[in-house]
């Protein structure tokens, strides 16, 4: 879940505490070009206020005319479409051929809410299953497998929480400000550090610190398509250890910090173990694109922005005529 979509139910218990009338707005399908993927979402209070996006910013300022002026629903689930005609899309600035579906819902209580942030907060996959006509809700543990939102004529199923984790090997600076960011991602991060100093001055909050060697750590998470694991403390006693294990896992992304004769040394290294040819080509080293990095946080960004591509290849190459446009729909 991203920082924004954490505002939103953050904001949501606030409102419902104040006992506002609020509704939370979900993309649940989209087609064609689209600026927000399903499971997006805002809560809109009844006098046009609203937090979080489903569109870019002419969609929300429909939703808010229409809670001020009274045409959203009070007492059961609304689902909306927008884009459907070539007038609905100029209208809303959506890309030719776009629309979205939206669930618009009148939040009643607060009981859901505090379940869902309790278990982001805890680092926890969790699932909400809504009546769209009693609003009833029911909330369990989730997978990462589970599909993100799930729709029918009477039910709405949508899993929040992070979908996506991150190892980090060494708490320096360089992996203080990827770690920062990474959890504005939908990363679960998780820090390993075997030295106490350096255990000692980590100060970033809603972070795993691991007191563990890297090759026990890389095992201990068990990997998967989900997992990225980036080696950053310039040890190469430390970082190849979590490497040797990295590597045979099925972590979608492996990198390690260096220069290109410093990862080409390693690499001679690493091939002195049990790992193959291929394997060792799976070391994204130098780590993160090559966008002239050289401060750590520059080098937190070409990291992000390195795994940023590698999930959206993916998602394009397994679905190349579905793929929603991340692009802004009001420019």
């Amino acid at each position: 879940m991203d920082s924004v979509d954490l505002s939103v139910f953050k904001t949501l218990q606030k409102w419902l505490e104040a006992d506002l009338m609020v509704w939370l707005v979900t993309v649940v399908k989209t087609f064609g070009s689209s600026p927000r993927q399903p499971g997006a979402m805002l809560v809109l209070r009844s006098d046009g206020v609203l937090v979080g996006s489903v569109s870019g910013g002419c969609i929300e300022d429909d939703l808010a005319s229409k809670s001020v002026s009274g045409e959203l629903p009070t007492e059961q689930a609304k689902l909306m479409v927008y884009g459907v005609t070539r007038d609905e899309a100029q209208r809303f600035n959506l890309p030719c051929g776009g629309s979205l579906e939206l669930v618009v819902e009148p939040v009643k209580t607060n009981i859901w809410v505090a379940e869902i942030l309790n278990a982001i907060n805890g680092h926890r996959l969790i699932k909400r299953e809504l009546n769209l006509s009693s609003l009833q809700s029911h909330c369990s543990d989730a997978k990462v497998t589970d599909t993100a939102v799930q729709i029918t004529d009477q039910h709405l199923s949508v899993v929040y929480g992070p979908r996506w984790r991150l190892l980090i090997i060494g708490a320096g600076q360089t992996s203080a400000y990827l770690a920062e960011m990474a959890q504005s991602l939908d990363y679960q991060v998780s820090i390993c550090e075997p030295r106490d100093a350096m255990r000692e001055s980590w100060d970033v909050d809603g972070v795993e610190l691991l007191n563990l060697m890297p090759d026990d750590a890389v095992l201990a998470m068990q990997p998967d398509a989900h997992t990225a694991i980036v080696a950053l403390t310039h040890d190469p006693k430390l970082d190849d250890m979590a490497l040797l294990e990295a590597l045979k896992s099925a972590a979608f992304y492996v990198g390690a910090l260096g220069s290109k004769s410093n990862n080409a040394n390693r690499r001679k290294r690493l091939a002195m173990f049990d790992l193959s040819t291929s394997e060792i080509e799976r070391l994204h080293g130098p780590v993160g694109l090559p966008i002239g990095s050289r401060t750590p946080p520059e080098i937190a960004i070409a990291i992000l922005a390195e795994l940023i591509q590698l999930r959206r290849s993916a998602v394009a190459s397994s679905k190349p005529s579905q793929v929603a446009e991340i692009q802004s729909v009001c420019n």
